[in-house]
């Protein structure tokens, strides 16, 4: 995977995609439904059209609070509960025959019952705040609607007000309660749904960075993602899970959210999701690809072979000069074809540029193998693309052509054969054995220190690493180039060892 998955810009951009693309955060509000009324969950999505500076102080002028529209009501209970009840303690209050005597509303009640009594000019009669705003429909208790809507005028029995109170669970005591967490902020219900939302926002984010960081680690460094056995009781779950186990035992923050602790039908850590995000970081790192290229021209690079599966896979790999006037090379992607005829690689092509909106006229270099199906003049890849672009033209790749050259060369001429030939004698010999390489390394250490003491050699960061003897393969022509250079290297050492197997031989015997 190319590093440009690993830039941190690319970091946000990775989870929003994969936050449209596969999840979206469903919040449960049924509890908060069941405790506080669906009215005021809809309610944070409107706004109130009632003006509440114009709201009627005095109770006997006001509508019952049910009257108002469910999505006013909150607002409006608020509204009250910050004015206060109606206490006009400097009006004279009027006196009225209550059996027989002349009597009247005794402000000093007040101040007994100031937090919910309120008084009426217009009707002359008590009412309860609380009540108005939050009275329970239970019937006649605690005398009905009469502190709600008729008032209370029975001015001769100040007991009846201590009776509406009545004890802890009483209708008035209850809608008291109401009104004292409708004031609370930590207890509003806007912060209980807020703090939920944001809360599980969090959890949620933070379960998505930590799977969307050990994707990326594991696809940086090329690493499996699954185990053989994933069970919980296995002794090795692979790569992601294990890494997974590993942070969530050093971080509490991530311990509380995922794994055990995190939510029954947590789905970060499945294959399913490994896959979108590994998904969602291929798209970004190509995105970021084509958008470097921008609008100039490029070369293009394919070339295909049958993987594993035996499932025949396109290379395709792009070359172009960066804005920073550098040759730079990216692999694109993997395709499968159904076969390898000329037709089908081009239709391939056309099906990976057309995903990413580029056009063949771009193209200014086509670098393929010599197969026929690729560099034919008639009917191979390069010629249908030279129809529709002309200025696309075709070089041979050049490590296959030097590829074939040596193999050419090491095959027909005698004396370079005979020398990869002896190479490979000395390699299966020096190799024969576990012991043999460790002999030759201890002796090609002591080489290094005694060349060190004598000054015979500089020392320094990077120089005098341990190398080994490298096989050539016939695919590889660098590993040629390779396997003499370590060979020249390590030639007294090898000299020594060969010695060693003479002796051992010539005992032996």
């Amino acid at each position: 995977m190319d590093k440009f998955v690993i830039k941190n810009s690319s970091k946000q951009a990775t989870m929003d995609k994969f936050l449209k693309r596969k999840l979206i955060v469903s919040q449960d509000l049924s509890p908060i439904r069941e405790t506080y009324g669906s009215d005021l969950i809809e309610h944070s999505s409107k706004k109130s059209h009632i003006d509440l500076e114009t709201l009627p102080t005095d109770l006997g002028l006001r509508k019952k609070i049910l009257e108002y529209h469910p999505n006013d009501q909150y607002e409006i209970r608020r509204a009250y509960l910050l004015k206060g009840p109606c206490q006009p303690r400097s009006h004279k209050f009027p006196q009225r025959d209550v059996g027989g005597v002349l009597r009247r509303f005794n402000p000093k009640w007040f101040k007994e019952f100031g937090n919910w009594l309120e008084y009426s000019i217009k009707k002359d009669a008590a009412f309860c705040l609380c009540c108005y705003l939050f009275k329970l429909d239970i019937g006649k208790q605690a005398g009905g609607d009469t502190f709600v809507t008729g008032g209370f005028t029975s001015w001769n029995k100040k007991e009846r007000l201590a009776v509406h109170v009545g004890d802890c669970n009483s209708a008035h005591n209850q809608a008291w309660k109401k009104c004292e967490d409708l004031m609370k902020q930590k207890q509003h219900i806007q912060e209980v749904f807020r703090k939920q939302s944001d809360q599980a926002k969090i959890d949620y984010q933070t379960r998505l960075n930590a799977s969307i960081d050990y994707v990326r680690f594991l696809l940086h460094q090329g690493f499996a993602f699954r185990g053989h056995d994933e069970s919980e009781n296995s002794s090795n779950r692979g790569n992601f899970l294990e890494i997974l186990q590993f942070l969530v035992d050093h971080n509490e923050s991530i311990n509380k959210v995922i794994l055990q602790k995190g939510p029954k039908n947590m789905k970060f850590v499945t294959p399913e999701i490994q896959k979108d995000i590994a998904n969602c970081a291929a798209c970004e790192t190509t995105n970021a690809i084509i958008e470097e290229i921008g609008n100039q021209f490029f070369a293009i690079l394919v070339d295909e072979s049958r993987d594993v599966s035996t499932k025949e896979q396109m290379a395709v790999v792009f070359r172009y000069v960066d804005k920073r006037g550098i040759i730079t090379e990216r692999f694109l992607g993997l395709m499968h074809v159904v076969d390898t005829t000329a037709l089908s690689l081009k239709a391939a092509i056309e099906s990976l540029f057309s995903k990413h909106g580029l056009s063949l006229s771009r193209i200014c270099v086509q670098g393929y193998d010599g197969a026929s199906n690729i560099q034919g003049e008639f009917n191979g890849l390069k010629s249908l693309i030279m129809k529709e672009n002309g200025e696309a033209f075709y070089v041979h790749c050049f490590a296959h052509q030097l590829q074939l050259t040596l193999v050419a060369v090491a095959k027909n001429h005698i004396d370079i054969a005979s020398l990869f030939n002896l190479v490979s004698n000395v390699l299966n010999v020096v190799g024969a054995s576990c012991k043999r390489p460790d002999m030759l390394r201890e002796t090609q250490a002591a080489k290094v220190a005694e060349s060190l003491s004598n000054d015979e050699i500089q020392s320094g960061q990077g120089m005098n690493q341990e190398i080994g003897l490298k096989r050539a393969r016939d695919t590889r022509w660098r590993s040629h180039y390779g396997t003499l250079l370590n060979l020249i290297s390590l030639f007294a050492s090898v000299i020594n060892a060969l010695e060693v197997v003479e002796e051992d031989g010539s005992h032996s015997g």
